[in-house]
């Protein structure tokens, strides 16, 4: 046999096979009006959320005040991060049992695992140029409302913590759409259960003394307040999330203040016809907290990740 055909019959390397599973993905991901959508609310509410403070201090009289390390503990925020979960992953692969594409796709010289990586690995370069160009949108904003920035070195590390939390998200949203191949259940299943926890997690946190078994779920987690342990300038009035949507803001936080902690309270009667008072709980570093919410964050991606390619490997195509 000559090299030629020797040649013939390898076929494409295992990378090439790849890289065009990660093309196909990311033409999918262009081509939806709704993800487009999402990044143009996305520009909105970032607007909003500078323009705001502008529109009230000016209706009082008053002028902003300066803010140097506004974009280094901002963050997209929980319902930012959910949305674009949603519509990078909701019909992934549902999607493809849907239009009957995933048979076609199949019939290529690629493993089902090769596929679900590719898709995997379009979703994080989607997320991950979405957010740089958030993220680079926010520090002109910030620096134009809140005057010049410090720390701005810190942006890319709080970034990939942001990438981090959503892709709790795209995991729990690939895991249903994976198991129900329809991508309304994973849409509505998805939104059931971050509602659920967005709703819970602050009367969890407010009312409770078990508020700590909220660091252990998606979400904004148990809320704490940011203070001081030693000779640092730390605001006691900051409101911390300790979950795994306050990583990338806290990882910014966390640099800027290595030596804070966070203070748990909850809403208590302290004698009948009182109003409530606020009651003290516990207090912990904020390394502990940051830590713990990341080590959460992979235990969950890892989990639904299992769960989403276990489904998708063993899925019935019908032609």
């Amino acid at each position: 046999m000559t090299a030629a055909g020797k040649g013939d019959r390898t076929g494409p390397s295992w990378m090439t096979r790849f890289w065009a599973v990660v093309r196909y993905e990311l033409l999918w991901n262009i081509r939806k009006k709704k993800f487009l959508g999402v990044v143009v609310v996305a520009f909105a509410l970032v607007t909003l959320s500078l323009a705001l403070p502008v529109i009230l201090s000016s209706t009082i009289g008053e002028s902003v005040g300066a803010n140097p390390d506004y974009v280094v503990t901002s963050s997209i925020g929980s319902f930012g991060f959910f949305l674009f979960a949603l519509v990078t992953a909701m019909n992934s692969i549902s999607g493809e049992f849907e239009s009957g594409t995933i048979v076609p796709l199949l019939t290529k010289p690629v493993s089902r695992t090769m596929v679900f990586l590719g898709k995997l690995f379009a979703a994080f370069t989607i997320i991950l140029v979405t957010y740089t160009v958030l993220f680079v949108y926010t520090v002109i904003g910030g620096t134009v409302v809140y005057g010049a920035q410090n720390n701005l070195h810190l942006v890319p590390l709080t970034m990939l913590g942001s990438i981090l939390s959503t892709f709790v998200w795209i995991a729990m949203v690939l895991a249903v759409a994976s198991i129900s191949k329809s991508s309304l259940i994973a849409a509505i299943g998805g939104l059931g259960i971050f509602l659920a926890l967005l709703i819970s997690a602050p009367i969890v946190s407010a009312f409770s003394s078990q508020a700590w078994v909220l660091t252990y779920v998606p979400g904004n987690g148990a809320s704490g307040t940011l203070g001081a342990a030693g000779p640092i300038n730390v605001t006691t009035t900051q409101s911390v999330a300790t979950g795994t949507d306050g990583i990338g803001a806290n990882l910014g936080t966390f640099v800027l203040h290595p030596e804070a902690n966070v203070t748990f309270y909850r809403l208590g009667i302290i004698a009948p016809g009182l109003p409530p008072e606020t009651i003290a709980l516990y207090t912990e570093p904020l390394s502990l907290v940051l830590v713990r919410s990341i080590i959460v964050a992979l235990v969950y991606i890892a989990v639904f990740l299992l769960v989403a390619w276990f489904f998708f490997k063993r899925a019935q195509v019908l032609e």
